[in-house]
Formats: structure tokens, sequence, C-alpha cells
């Protein structure tokens, strides 16, 4: 999420916005449930666990989205993690145009937070959009774009996210951060801090050893990692619709 969560944007091409009757996904977009029901979803845009501290627009459920390219990938990814002992845990899929939006608005409207500057803890919102943070498109809208971790399995058990708690920020120890039950990967999902670039070295051991791992999986079934967000891949194309039909309830 970062530059990528929200501004994984496609260089040089002329965005197209499509729109789509809510009762059904387009055509070629799928529930990844459908295709790989093991892979753990926490989607957070449709919770207030994220970094504007409310529902985005036009995610009315928990649900990763995907087209089938995408989807087939990361089934592939799955099994390669599962015989680890090991699972996905997906936090955003295919994003409407309408939250990407909603981002856009947040950054702009001038109220500083301190419990939500967790997440940017070095900068204040406003510099998002200037620093390429948040962005007016994003290649996530084409559905080709996911931002995931890695879960050993059996998955833990935590306490579930308290919007009122004093969490460390997104940098902090990962036993003082919002509740998380992946890897410690060195910081928080959606975190805008320079330790949250994939190559980071201001990381331990550990921390690197598992990124490499979520990289090189990924890698192996042809997605890119987005440099400065360790939890951001897509798979590399020419599609350039974005689309903008709302996250709905699996049917």
């Amino acid at each position: 999420m970062k530059r990528g969560i929200w501004s994984a944007l496609l260089p040089g091409f002329g965005f197209l916005i499509a729109a789509a009757n809510a009762a059904a996904l387009p055509a070629d977009f799928v529930f990844l449930r459908d295709v790989d029901p093991s892979i753990i979803q926490d989607v957070r845009y449709a919770t207030v666990n994220n970094f504007t501290g409310h529902k985005l627009t036009g995610y009315e459920a928990a649900e990763c989205i995907v087209t089938r390219q995408v989807a087939n990938a990361l089934r592939r990814v799955q099994r390669d993690l599962k015989s680890r002992g090991l699972s996905l845990k997906m936090f955003d899929c295919y994003r409407p145009q309408r939250a990407v939006d909603d981002m856009y608005a947040w950054a702009q409207d001038g109220h500083e937070h301190p419990a939500l500057n967790r997440y940017n803890p070095k900068l204040r919102k406003k510099d998002l959009f200037d620093l390429g943070y948040i962005a007016k498109r994003s290649g996530h809208s084409t559905g080709e774009a996911v931002d995931l971790t890695v879960v050993r399995l059996p998955e833990m058990k935590l306490a579930p996210f308290d919007p009122g708690a004093d969490y460390a920020d997104c940098t902090g120890p990962v036993d003082r951060r919002a509740p998380e039950s992946g890897v410690d990967m060195g910081t928080g999902y959606d975190c805008s801090d320079e330790k949250a670039h994939t190559e980071s070295q201001n990381i331990t051991p550990e921390q690197r050893k598992w990124r490499d791992i979520l990289v090189s999986a990924m890698a192996r079934q042809g997605f890119v990692n987005y440099r400065l967000e360790w939890w951001h891949f897509s798979l590399p194309g020419s599609r350039k619709t974005v689309f903008d039909f709302p996250v709905t309830p699996h049917p």
C-alpha cells in the first residue's frame, strides 16, 4: 500500500474507467476464494483497520477479487508456501476507483490525526500525495495488483484490532504494533516509511529472510514486487482499464 498500494500506476498509459453491474463481476474477474479458499483474507479497506481510520467507499465486503490470471498465479504461490507450512494472507486485491478517490480526498482534507499517523510516522498526511504515496489512479483498480503477507500455519489467534488502542507506529516492535498474525516483515502493512522499502537495510536478518521468502515465492509465478512496499505485487502486462464496480459479498 504506500506508493504501491495506492499508486501502483501503469506509467504512460491512458486509463479507462469501466463501470460494472454490482450484481455480477465483469468478465475475467473472480472471487479468489472460488479459486483457492485456503488463502487467508484480511481485506483491510472493508474495515476501520487501515491508514484512513474508516471503511473505504466501494468496499461492501471484505473479499478479495482479482483477474482469473492473478487468481491462478496466487493459487500456485499458495501451493508452494503450504508445502513449507506457510500461507498467503491478502490485505487488498481489486480496488474500486471510488475507493482510490476516497484515499485521495482523505489525504487532502487537512486534518492530521495522531492515532493514524502511526502509518506515516515521519510524514504529514498532506505530503503523501506530493511524495507519491497516494495517487489518483491505482494498478489495484485493474485487478492485477495485490497486497499480501506470509502467515505460519496454523494461523495464530490474536486479540482483535482496537481502534482506540495506543499501538506503536508501523516501524515499531512487532509486539507493540497493531495485532497482525503474519510473520514479522519489519513493519506493519501500509507503512509509509523507508523501513518498508523491500530492500531496506534497517531490518533484522530474520525479517530479511521473510521478505526474501515472499518475494521469491511470488517471483516464481511471475509477480513483480514494488520496491517501496514489501507487500505489493503485480503481474506485468498491458491491461489498462480501471474498474469501479464495488467489492461485494461472495454469493
